[in-house]
């Protein structure tokens, strides 16, 4: 990993694990419209203040992997790409269970959401980790760990807006399932 990673316009950049990361969205915020508003109007000021911040550091970050080259050939390319490989196909699994689930009367309890309450931010996480290691770039691990950071602060209005909308439901699912990645308690008390 060198200080300063070549700057190279190209196919195989960056960029393609962070074009995937972005077109999902768009399909979520329509398939579960008033969610994003009413998860939005629990935020405090300070949490209100951070969504902008995040998304200048994607945009950011979106830039620059579009000048990122990966770094293939490489002991970075071949550690990075499966761990970036198993974000993209768990980040994937997350989407499709959010977008194919009905979330209008329990909170969603199944696939991914059985062992972290918020897979979408982990499965980001380990992508944007892989992305950093296979081109062998500081900069964007940096970029990687400061988004998450942001999301994990959050999730937990979106945690506070469950508790309000499902009550009882969504503190059984918090007993029982980690809010970031682990094995999840017996149903049973």
């Amino acid at each position: 990993m060198s200080l300063m990673p070549a700057f190279e316009i190209g196919l195989w950049n960056a960029w393609i694990f962070m074009l995937y990361h972005f077109l999902p969205m768009p399909l979520l915020m329509l398939i579960h419209k008033g969610l994003a508003k009413k998860v939005h109007e629990l935020h405090s000021e300070t949490e209100k203040k951070l969504y902008p911040v995040m998304w200048i550091i994607w945009l950011l970050a979106l830039i620059y992997s579009i000048f990122l080259p990966l770094e293939l050939g490489t002991i970075w390319f071949y550690v990075g790409l499966p761990i970036s490989i198993v974000g993209l196909i768990t980040y994937t699994i997350a989407i499709v269970t959010f977008a194919t689930t009905s979330i209008d009367n329990e909170p969603l309890t199944k696939g991914l959401y059985c062992y972290s309450r918020h897979p979408m931010y982990i499965t980001q996480f380990v992508m944007f980790i892989g992305v950093g290691i296979a081109s062998a770039s500081w900069i964007f691990l940096l970029f990687s760990i400061l988004y998450t950071i942001i999301s994990f602060v959050i999730a937990i209005p979106e945690e506070q807006f469950c508790l309000e909308n499902y009550g009882d439901a969504y503190r059984e699912y918090m007993d029982r399932t980690p809010r970031w990645i682990g094995i999840p308690k017996s149903r049973g008390k």
